[in-house]
């Protein structure tokens, strides 16, 4: 979606993960560019939290 990262690209997730855990789930909260706040989700912030850990974790 509008230039995120593939699920599982390494490459493209490595300058994401340097941001650290705090950083990437807040851009999800707020949301960032074209995607909307918390990606259209009404998941709580623990959810959101565990979905960004699961995305980052299938990248390492």
């Amino acid at each position: 979606v509008a230039g995120s990262p593939k699920f599982g690209d390494k490459a493209a997730w490595e300058p994401r993960i340097k941001t650290g855990l705090d950083m990437l789930t807040a851009s999800v909260i707020k949301g960032k560019g074209a995607m909307p706040p918390r990606g259209g989700s009404a998941g709580s912030d623990g959810e959101i939290r565990a979905a960004v850990e699961f995305m980052v974790n299938a990248a390492k």
